[in-house]
C-alpha cells in the first residue's frame, strides 16, 4: 500500500516489491499521480516497472503503455506530454504507375510536356493522381523515387526530368540509335515538404511510337 500523506507532486510513489521509485512526469495533469499509483496496483507480475533517475523518461517493461494528455499531431502521428509517439498506419504512402499502351496521349502536345500513365499499380495512401500523374506528398519526410521512361523505334535522345515543384531535380538519357528498345532510367531520395509535387517531364525529344512498360514509382521512406 501506499504511504499516507503522499500526493500526487509529492514524494515518490512506491510499491513493495518494486525496484526503486516512480516519478511523475513533468507535464502531466495533478490526477496522474493517483492514476499511477492505480496502474501500479493492477500491474501484473510479468510486467516490472524499472525506475529511472530524474531526468531519464519511465519505462516500462512488457506490454505496459502509459499516455498523458495525448493528442494527434498534423502527420498522423500521436504525441505525449511522456515524450511517446506513435504513428498511425495512416503514415504508410507508396504508388507504382505504368504505361499499358504505346499511344502518345494528346496531353503530351501541350506545353508542360508532363509524361503521363494510364495505369495505377499501387497507390497507397491515394497521393498519387492518374489524371494528371502528379504525386503530392502528404507530409513532410524523406521520400524515394524511381522512374524508367523506354522509348522504342525512335532515333531521337529523348531527356527525362523529374521535377519537384515545377523544377527539375534529376534527368535521365536515352540515345542510342543501333537499339530498338532503351529506357531512361533514374532515381533518387528527395527531401519533401507537405503539399510538395512530382511529376515526370520529357524535356528533349518526343515518345511517338514508344513507352509501353515505362514506370514511375515513389514511397515515404520515413517522415519527419
Amino acid at each position: 500500500m501506499l504511504a499516507p500523506g503522499r500526493g500526487p507532486r509529492g514524494p515518490p510513489l512506491t510499491m513493495p516489491g518494486r525496484r526503486g521509485a516512480l516519478r511523475e512526469p513533468a507535464g502531466c495533469g495533478s490526477g496522474l499521480g493517483a492514476a499511477l499509483a492505480l496502474l501500479l496496483l493492477l500491474l501484473p507480475a510479468g510486467c516490472p516497472v524499472r525506475a529511472q533517475n530524474d531526468t531519464e523518461p519511465i519505462v516500462l517493461e512488457g506490454k505496459c503503455l502509459v499516455v498523458c494528455d495525448s493528442s494527434p499531431s498534423a502527420d498522423g502521428a500521436v504525441t505525449s506530454s511522456l515524450g511517446i509517439s506513435v504513428r498511425s498506419g495512416s503514415a504508410k504512402v507508396a504508388f507504382s504507375a505504368t504505361r499499358s499502351t504505346n499511344h502518345e496521349p494528346s496531353e503530351m502536345s501541350n506545353r508542360t510536356m508532363t509524361i503521363y500513365f494510364d495505369q495505377v499499380l499501387v497507390n497507397i495512401g491515394n497521393h498519387f493522381d492518374l489524371a494528371s500523374s502528379i504525386f503530392v506528398a502528404p507530409r513532410k519526410g524523406i521520400y524515394s523515387f524511381s522512374f524508367h521512361v523506354v522509348k522504342v523505334y525512335n532515333r531521337q535522345t529523348i531527356q527525362v526530368s523529374l521535377m519537384q515543384n515545377g523544377y527539375p531535380v534529376i534527368s535521365a538519357f536515352a540515345g542510342d540509335q543501333d537499339v530498338t528498345r532503351e529506357a531512361a532510367s533514374n532515381g533518387v531520395l528527395l527531401l519533401m515538404e507537405r503539399e510538395d509535387k512530382v511529376h515526370l517531364k520529357l524535356e528533349r525529344g518526343n515518345l511517338m511510337g514508344g513507352w509501353k512498360y515505362s514506370t514511375f514509382s515513389g514511397f515515404l521512406v520515413f517522415p519527419l
